[in-house]
C-alpha cells in the first residue's frame, strides 16, 4: 500500500512550548498508520496558508497544523471546500478549536487522534468575507486580543495580564444588531459570534455551541457594573455564562453588526481592522477535520474542571521531561 502523504506545518513562535523534535515524533507515530509526513516551519503571517495550498495542489490530502488558533485558521482556510483533512496539534496559548473538538493538549494524544482516521465535518464563520473557525469578537475581547498581540512574551500568564489591564480601562460601546430583519440597539461590553464553545484556555463563551450544526451562537454581553462584569468572567470559566442575566444568546445563520467606530475585531484571537458594518454568516459543513470519535457532553463546572486538571497534569509532565532533558 502506498503511504498517505501528510504535511505538518509548524508555527515555531506559537505558544511557549518547545517544537524541537516535533517533526520526527509525528512522523514516527504516523508511520505506523501508513502515513508519510513532511515537516515545514512557517516564516511569518500567511505562510501556513500558502504552504497548505501548495501541498493540496500537489495532491496532499492531510495537512496538520501545529500551533495555536491563528495557525489553524490559516491552514483551515486553505483546506475548506477541498478533499483534504485538517489535523490539529495544539501548541498555542489558548487552543480554542482543539479544546472544543476534544483534542488533548498532549502532543502524543493529539497525534493518535489524527492516526485514528476519524473525521468530522465542521462549519466555519465568515465576517466581511474573512473566516473564523472558533470565535469572532468585537468590543472587550477584541481589545484584549490587540493588547496580547503586542506583548513580547506569549503564554497563559501574559494573556491573563492583558485581560486584567484592559478590564480596568475598557468602556462599553453602542451597537445595532440586525438578525432576521429585526434590529436590536444595544450598549454592549462585547459581542461574540461563536462557532466553537470557547475562546480557549477553558473560557466558555458559548457552552452549547456545536461545530457541525450549521449555525453560529451570537452572544451579547450587556453593559453593567464592574462587579457584574466580574461575575460574567466567573461564569465564563465555570460554563454557566449562558444563564447569566446580563447575556443574550441568539442562534444565527447570518447577522449584521453596525458600530460607530471602526475599532479592532478579532478572528480566532487574531486582531484585525474592519469597517463599521460587520456582516456575519455561517458557512456550513465546509471543513473536514480529524476529531475524537465520541463527542464529550458539556457539563458546567465538571467539564471546565476536568479540562483544567488535564492541563495541570500535562504541564507537570512537560516540566519533568524538560528537567530530565537538561540533565
Amino acid at each position: 500500500m502506498t503511504p498517505r502523504e501528510a504535511l505538518l506545518v509548524v508555527n515555531p513562535v506559537a505558544g511557549t512550548r518547545s517544537k524541537r523534535g516535533l517533526g520526527e515524533t509525528v512522523a514516527e507515530m504516523l508511520a505506523a498508520r501508513d502515513m508519510k509526513v513532511m515537516t515545514v516551519m512557517t516564516e511569518g503571517p500567511g505562510h501556513g496558508r500558502d504552504l497548505a495550498l501548495k501541498a493540496i495542489s500537489e495532491g496532499c490530502d492531510t495537512i496538520i497544523a501545529a500551533g495555536g488558533d491563528g495557525t489553524v485558521n490559516e491552514i483551515a482556510s486553505a483546506i475548506v471546500h477541498t478533499q483534504a483533512t485538517l489535523g490539529i496539534i495544539p501548541l498555542g496559548s489558548g487552543n480554542g478549536l482543539a479544546r472544543s473538538l476534544g483534542i488533548p493538549q498532549d502532543v502524543g494524544e493529539a497525534v493518535r487522534i489524527i492516526g485514528s482516521g476519524h473525521e468530522m465535518r465542521c462549519d466555519r464563520g465568515m465576517v466581511n468575507g474573512k473566516p473564523f473557525y472558533c470565535t469572532f469578537g468585537v468590543g472587550f475581547d477584541a481589545a484584549v486580543s490587540e493588547k496580547f498581540a503586542s506583548m513580547k512574551r506569549r503564554g497563559r500568564i501574559t494573556y491573563i495580564r492583558s485581560v486584567i489591564r484592559e478590564f480596568l480601562k475598557y468602556r462599553s460601546q453602542p451597537y445595532a444588531i440586525s438578525i432576521g430583519g429585526k434590529v436590536i440597539t444595544e450598549r454592549a461590553f462585547l459581542i461574540a459570534a461563536a462557532n466553537a464553545s470557547q475562546y480557549g484556555n477553558n473560557a466558555y463563551i458559548a457552552p452549547q455551541a456545536k461545530l457541525s450544526d450549521g449555525l453560529l451562537d451570537l452572544i451579547v454581553i450587556h453593559d453593567g457594573s464592574p462587579l457584574s462584569t466580574v461575575k460574567v468572567g466567573v461564569d465564563l470559566l465555570t460554563g454557566y455564562i449562558d444563564r447569566n442575566t446580563r447575556i443574550d444568546t441568539f442562534r444565527i445563520s447570518n447577522a449584521i453588526i453596525t458600530r460607530l467606530d471602526a475599532g479592532p475585531v478579532h478572528l480566532d484571537g487574531d486582531p484585525q481592522s474592519m469597517g463599521t458594518n460587520l456582516e456575519i454568516e455561517c458557512d456550513a459543513s465546509s471543513l473536514t477535520v480529524f476529531a475524537p470519535e465520541k463527542e464529550a457532553e458539556f457539563k458546567p463546572i465538571v467539564s471546565p474542571l476536568r479540562s483544567m486538571l488535564s492541563d495541570i497534569r500535562y504541564d507537570v509532565r512537560a516540566q519533568i521531561e524538560k528537567l530530565r532533558g537538561g540533565e
